[in-house]
């Protein structure tokens, strides 16, 4: 048994975690961001506190009060918050950002596990506890990618690879083996829509990891959200890393998938 702390995002992977932590045994407690984490949390979690956006001087004493020496990040968090003005930050959060070379993901994340490090908290690796939601390599629908959609998956791997080892974003949609769009802070699912803007039909997306993940860290996380917006904006196809991609509604993502004539692999 352990004490977990779950920093949680928006959306349900937070409360995947927290049922999978609490199935283990462990107590979890949440440290949940106003106006980003769902509240439908509250009943996945043995204690939960709420935080305002910036407040992590307020954050770190409510983990040393509980006995929190293990914690997890999880869920999503638009990256433009990052760019929002400072006065809304307590102290601690503009000395961090004034100690971080830039505004990327993993120089934040790393400068936050830092000052966590100094009183004895470790962000630790989620992914031990989500295994299930990790697939290997394999077609998941009952259509494979056609012979255009693996040039573009190949074309598209490489590109996405070098996009998320830059800090810019983790995911290509590529069309005839040409870049139609590209995730910067917007995030996934908008990629997918100014994709589909662009080329009309018929195009694939790829997400890939870091070619050093960090699994502590933004591992990639894919949903039936995700595959709604691609159906929406007329991608036919959708690729995503073995061993380093979350993948939670698989079974209805698949459904859906093959409802529409959309691929699924795993990369």
């Amino acid at each position: 048994m352990a004490k977990i702390g779950l920093v949680a995002g928006y959306g349900k992977i937070s409360m995947l975690f927290a049922d999978a932590a609490k199935k283990r045994g462990d107590t979890v407690i949440a440290f949940a961001l106003e106006g980003i984490t769902e509240k439908e949390l509250e009943g996945h979690v043995d204690k939960i506190k709420w935080f305002k956006w910036g407040e992590l001087h307020k954050a770190i004493l409510f983990a040393a009060t509980q006995g929190v020496r293990n914690i997890v990040l999880l869920g999503k968090v638009k990256k433009d918050v990052l760019f929002k003005g400072d006065d809304s930050l307590d102290d601690e959060t503009k000395a961090m950002f004034k100690n971080t070379a830039d505004r990327k993901d993993m120089s934040v994340l790393t400068n936050i596990a830092n000052i966590l490090a100094k009183v004895g908290i470790q962000i630790i690796d989620s992914t031990e506890y989500l295994k299930d939601l990790i697939p290997g390599k394999s077609v998941l629908t009952s259509r494979e990618p056609s012979k255009d959609e693996l040039n573009d998956i190949e074309y598209g791997r490489t590109i996405a690879s070098q996009l998320a080892g830059l800090e810019i974003g983790q995911t290509v949609a590529v069309k005839d083996k040409t870049v139609v769009a590209i995730e910067a802070v917007e995030g996934t699912d908008d990629t997918i829509k100014r994709a589909g803007a662009l080329s009309k039909i018929g195009f694939t997306v790829v997400k890939m990891a870091r070619p050093k993940q960090d699994m502590r860290f933004d591992i990639p996380l894919v949903g039936l959200d995700t595959l709604k917006t691609l159906i929406n904006a007329g991608g036919t196809a959708l690729a995503l890393e073995a061993g380093k991609t979350l993948l939670i509604d698989k079974d209805e993502m698949i459904a859906l998938a093959d409802q529409n004539n959309i691929s699924i692999a795993i990369i």
